[in-house]
């Protein structure tokens, strides 16, 4: 498997993570759920949306770790995961809640993922 099908993948999935995680809320301000809806229901629709996640990061993960002839080690899978994941959040914080902004302090804590990243592939 290529790196960059394990990064996609990492991609895809934390793109439907994001939604099982926030995505109610936005559906709660379009009305579309309302805070009468039973939790177990959300959890539900989370869940099954989550499903989705792991079917992309569980393959990532497997095919991606050099331990299974893949290009990275579980560091750099993890910290490449974590600096993704808030990549996809911010984006998806900025296009779906529109009233929440990025501020300085959110700019310098990009600036240590980046960071992060470039430590962890380090030789």
């Amino acid at each position: 498997m290529s790196a960059w099908l394990t990064v996609l993948l990492l991609v895809v999935a934390n793109v439907f993570m994001t939604f099982a995680w926030y995505g109610h809320l936005k559906l709660q301000q379009a009305n579309i759920i309302t805070s009468n809806t039973p939790l177990i229901v959300v959890i539900l629709i989370s869940w099954g949306i989550a499903l989705i996640e792991y079917t992309c990061q569980v393959p990532a993960n497997r095919f991606g770790f050099a331990g299974n002839g893949g290009h990275f080690t579980l560091m750099q899978l993890k910290v490449m995961q974590e600096a993704i994941t808030l990549v996809v959040f911010t984006v998806f914080t900025v296009v779906f809640f529109r009233q929440e902004t990025l501020h300085w302090n959110h700019f310098a804590a990009f600036v240590c993922l980046i960071l992060a990243v470039y430590f962890v592939f380090m030789k």
